[in-house]
């Protein structure tokens, strides 16, 4: 979702550009000596020679280094328990900065705030330590874009370890990045002034107002700065970026499998409620990640409070008739892959057409053949674990036994017309519209059969071609 860092927090927010194909972006101005067609260094394989080139080593310092000096440093800080009780509600305040703020604020729009509201966020999301609201949501929204691409910034197709912090501590060629519309946020002065001023909102936000609450607060000046500051500063980055990464790897996809983006409470548990990931990217403007009452998405009471408090309006939520049916129709879909791997029968239209007096003939010969509306059945393997006996089963071996199977003697269960419906061998000429049905099939001729979506013939209970509503004559009582 996010980075340690941005290079462009002290130059001017933007430029229009406009590309070949008509649209207009925005874009960082940069220096006169800046050659956009001087080649980046991640078109050139990584070597001994040049690793440390490849290296952002900004962010790596931010990401790795200065949390590693922290976790040392622990060693001979003593935690205290007021410390540890403000650094879980800095955590929060700096979480919601940018689930509530950066996430669905900005990158999404999927509320609106007042200026209060909006300075609190911002302020959060400066204490994040993630890069600036600006550059954030413009990442955010080519990844939404893109995703699973190249294009997308951090691709969980690149590797699991890729999306989670490999795209941040490795350079990456700004122009394979997707492009997106930012101009919302360049029009928004909270976001603009925190752009600008960047480096001093997280100095003061990250470090200096959390080292100054403990020490002022009791005199732990160095615990507020180990744990309040550096340690929390550390858990918050890799929980945001597990949204990157786990979230598109653990967990359940109830409403599209297309792409990677899954739903787990792992991962809503460590992000204030993105865990949520697979409803995330179906209905990205809704304020919601989680839609049940049990699902564990703080960020949104937070939103729907600041609305009751008057801070947030115009809250956006998907109709909920379209996320039912985009999840029945993933149910579906899984119902449909479930389905092509269960044996139903040759079909009937590769079945061969057989006579009634072949049919008794082969039946004589040995076949333990059935007719049952009009379909052949071979049920000698199924003879000897018949629940009615052998007889009454052998008794019907080249008979039409279609009265007997539905209701003449015993009325089969569906599970009976399932397994029947294995045992085809072929369609009984003059089995009138069962032979019909069979002609019309293999000409394309007024043929109603529904398919699922890999292509297998959709037979609901109660459904099989072999059920007949009202008991038929048997053909042997002519």
């Amino acid at each position: 979702m996010a980075s340690a860092s941005t290079s462009s927090a002290q130059v001017p927010v933007a430029q229009a550009e406009t590309f070949p194909d008509g649209t207009t972006d925005y874009i960082p101005v940069r220096k006169k000596a800046y050659d956009l067609k001087k080649p980046h260094i991640t078109e050139q394989p990584i070597t001994w020679s040049n690793w440390y080139q490849h290296v952002n080593w900004l962010n790596t310092t931010f990401i790795i280094f200065i949390p590693l000096i922290g976790l040392i440093s622990a060693y001979w800080i003593e935690l205290q328990y007021k410390t540890a009780i403000f650094t879980v509600a800095y955590y929060y305040f700096a979480g919601l900065g940018i689930t509530a703020g950066y996430h669905r604020l900005w990158a999404h729009s999927s509320y609106k705030a007042k200026l209060p509201l909006k300075i609190f966020l911002v302020a959060g999301g400066s204490a994040a330590v993630e890069g600036s609201a600006r550059w954030w949501s413009s990442l955010h929204r080519s990844h939404h874009r893109y995703t699973d691409t190249d294009k997308d910034p951090y691709s969980v197709r690149k590797g699991l370890l890729y999306s989670h912090i490999g795209w941040m501590v490795m350079k990456q060629n700004p122009r394979r990045i997707g492009r997106t519309d930012i101009t919302d946020l360049n029009e928004d002065p909270v976001v603009v002034w925190q752009h600008r001023n960047y480096i001093k909102s997280v100095i003061t936000m990250a470090l200096i107002v959390p080292t100054c609450v403990c020490g002022l607060g009791w005199g732990d000046w160095w615990g507020g700065f180990i744990y309040a500051g550096i340690l929390r500063i550390f858990f918050i980055q890799q929980a945001t970026f597990c949204v990157n990464s786990l979230a598109h790897w653990l967990g359940d996809q109830p409403f599209d499998d297309r792409n990677s983006p899954r739903d787990h409470v792992i991962t809503a548990l460590v992000t204030l409620g993105e865990g949520y990931h697979n409803f995330h990217h179906e209905f990205p403007s809704d304020f919601r990640n989680a839609i049940q009452w049990w699902q564990y998405d703080p960020t949104k009471w937070f939103i729907w409070t600041m609305k009751f408090l008057g801070l947030a309006y115009n809250l956006k939520t998907f109709p909920q008739n379209e996320i039912e049916k985009g999840r029945l129709q993933q149910q579906q879909k899984k119902l449909d892959q479930k389905r092509a791997t269960l044996d139903w029968g040759k079909p009937l239209e590769t079945l061969p057409v057989i006579s009634w007096d072949d049919f008794v003939e082969q039946s004589k010969n040995g076949k333990a053949w059935v007719s049952i509306a009009g379909v052949i059945h071979d049920v000698g393997k199924f003879i000897a674990d018949h629940p009615g006996g052998k007889a009454l089963i052998s008794s019907a071996i080249g008979k039409d036994a279609t009265a007997v199977f539905n209701g003449g003697v015993y009325n089969h269960s569906n599970a009976a017309h399932n397994l029947l419906s294995t045992m085809r061998v072929g369609v009984l000429r003059g089995g009138c519209e069962v032979e019909i049905w069979k002609r019309a099939q293999s000409e394309n001729k007024d043929v109603a059969a529904i398919t699922d979506t890999t292509g297998q013939r959709i037979v609901r209970a109660g459904e099989q071609i072999t059920r007949v509503t009202s008991p038929a004559h048997m053909a042997s009582a002519a």
